[in-house]
């Protein structure tokens, strides 16, 4: 009921209002049965504004930062977020991987939408980055198609220290569906996954436009925090 109300009376109407959201491919998203939707991660709103042009409910998973941040605030934002169809996943090692990948799987045997950042976490400078295979576990598995979607425009709406977003127009582009039925059975495979995952890459950056960067978003943040205490 919460998602509902947030999307079309509280929160939709105003992110429609502040960043006029333009809906590219809205065609390529199945109207019923399971798939995953696939995108880049530029920015906090991204998971906001997708909801905001969709039709049907979808739901993400999120880190389970978001939802534990403490005081009035932390309350609010996780509110909003769980309203908002968002599902709290401790990410942080090969277990909790595991579990987030149990987590999507219960949302596609609903036969509902899921979506995904391949790259586990914002961009850190508005380039694209390699993608973890998690998506392409999860695609071979519950063998559903995935749709590739590129958010334009949102990158350092909101900075750090920024009080109040930037408010400007963006843009949501939905791809043709892809389809890796050809690889039914072969999840196990290293090399398979591997594929999969840079397929849908590659898809996403056709949509986007970005510059691509062949290393892992989160080891160049990381080093980013190392340099940044050295």
């Amino acid at each position: 009921m919460l998602y509902y109300v947030l999307r079309y009376v509280l929160l939709g109407p105003l992110l429609r209002l502040l960043f006029r959201p333009r809906a590219e491919g809205l065609e390529h998203v199945p109207a019923k049965g399971a798939a995953i939707v696939a995108g880049n991660h530029l920015s906090f709103v991204d998971p906001l504004l997708m909801p905001a042009v969709l039709k049907r409910r979808i739901t993400f998973l999120a880190k389970a930062e978001y939802f534990t941040a403490p005081g009035l605030r932390g309350r609010l934002t996780a509110l909003v977020l769980r309203g908002a169809g968002q599902i709290s996943v401790d990410r942080s090692g090969r277990a909790a991987g595991e579990a987030a990948i149990r987590e999507g799987l219960g949302v596609l045997a609903r036969r509902e939408l899921l979506a995904i950042y391949p790259e586990g976490t914002r961009s850190p400078d508005g380039r694209l980055y390699k993608g973890k295979v998690g998506v392409a576990v999860m695609a071979l598995a519950a063998q559903v198609p995935v749709i590739p979607c590129a958010m334009v425009g949102t990158f350092g709406i909101r900075t750090l220290g920024q009080v109040l977003p930037r408010i400007r127009p963006v843009a949501i582009r939905f791809g043709e569906p892809l389809d890796f039925s050809r690889f039914a059975g072969l999840a196990d495979h290293k090399a398979v996954l591997r594929a999969v995952t840079d397929e849908i890459t590659y898809a996403i950056l056709q949509l986007s436009g970005q510059e691509y960067v062949d290393r892992y978003a989160a080891d160049v943040k990381a080093g980013q925090a190392k340099g940044g205490r050295g």
